[in-house]
């Protein structure tokens, strides 16, 4: 595979979608070929399991079947959208991935983490990104001020420190794939510093 595989990751409130659309934007201006995604629900068997996976309605939902209906989005989702992009030699901007699973379902639900972690290899064929951007906020601030949460927005604010603990820990063990930064600095000096990475890599790959 020739393409580039970039993963905005961070918790609930801190800013993702903005940056993925503006990524996709610095993309579009230089006619670079790409993809813009998400997990849960990048394609049409994930938005019907994005559905049950946060809807408040389902309170009864145990962890390890939320963790194994995340495992099956992204199973799907990598199948049918991720890896035909990278054979085309495209770039993929997802929102949300593997990490997302191990640190909301493994840390946040105090699952096994190894075992969350394994699971979630199976399903993604152990494909890993070129680059995750972590953008960190604290949740006390970010995931408090949304209304109408969905059930994981909702699950407390206990849950999303352990959340937040175990992404700056994921990317502590790989500091060269992840970029982390502060998600409330301002949303130019971010999209500037992810527009810098990216290239980069895209010099890199040539």
């Amino acid at each position: 595979m020739t393409g580039l595989f970039v993963v905005f990751e961070g918790g609930d409130g801190a800013g993702k979608s903005t940056q993925v659309k503006r990524l996709a934007s610095w993309l579009a201006d230089r006619r670079i070929p790409h993809v813009v995604t998400r997990q849960p629900g990048g394609t049409p068997i994930g938005g019907k399991l994005r559905a049950i996976l946060l809807d408040p309605a389902h309170p009864e939902l145990a962890s390890r079947t939320e963790a194994l209906v995340y495992a099956a989005d992204k199973a799907q989702h990598v199948v049918e959208v991720v890896v035909p992009a990278l054979q085309r030699g495209e770039v993929v901007v997802c929102d949300r991935y593997v990490d997302s699973m191990i640190a909301y379902q493994g840390a946040g639900r105090v699952l096994d983490l190894e075992e969350v972690a394994q699971v979630a290899a199976w399903a993604t064929g152990g494909l890993t990104p070129h680059l995750t951007v972590l953008l960190d906020a604290d949740p006390a601030d970010a995931v408090a001020h949304i209304l109408n949460q969905d059930r994981l927005e909702a699950a407390g604010i206990d849950f999303h420190r352990r959340t937040r603990e175990h992404f700056l820990h994921l990317a502590s063990l790989a500091p060269d794939r992840y970029l982390v930064l502060p998600a409330r600095d301002s949303r130019e000096s971010i999209a500037a510093g992810v527009a810098e990475a990216v290239e980069a890599l895209l010099k890199e790959a040539k």
